[in-house]
């Protein structure tokens, strides 16, 4: 299995408790994912972030193809970090990590994200 790795960031002008208070609110992925997804919660969404909590979305893949998409939420560290991991989904393996830090301007937020395609050679 061949794992991609995909490293970005961004500070924005608000300041760290703004930042995870945002990010740590499993409703507001339907604000930061593009619009063509057509990104949907199905469960995990009103409860707050915390560590074993599973997250249920569809996805739309395809002009008329939807995907499932299950994520455990773990190692919660209040406005420092967290991990979302696939338990099943559209990648063979998704491994996300995002980190939080406070900045002179706000805050700059990290993503990791260790991701394995499907479909073997085509992965």
């Amino acid at each position: 299995m061949k794992i991609h790795t995909l490293i970005q960031s961004q500070e924005v002008p608000i300041s760290l408790s703004e930042s995870w208070e945002f990010f740590s609110k499993p409703e507001n992925l339907n604000e930061i994912t593009p619009p063509d997804l057509e990104f949907r919660i199905k469960s995990g969404k009103p409860d707050p972030m915390h560590d074993g909590q599973i997250i249920t979305y569809k996805i739309r893949v395809a002009p008329l193809i939807w995907n499932t998409w299950v994520t455990e939420i773990k190692g919660v560290i209040p406005e420092k970090q967290f991990i979302d991991e696939q338990r099943s989904g559209p990648y063979k393996f998704w491994h996300h990590l995002h980190e939080f830090e406070k900045t002179e301007n706000g805050t700059l937020i990290k993503d990791k994200v260790n991701y394995s395609l499907p479909f073997g050679l085509f992965g």
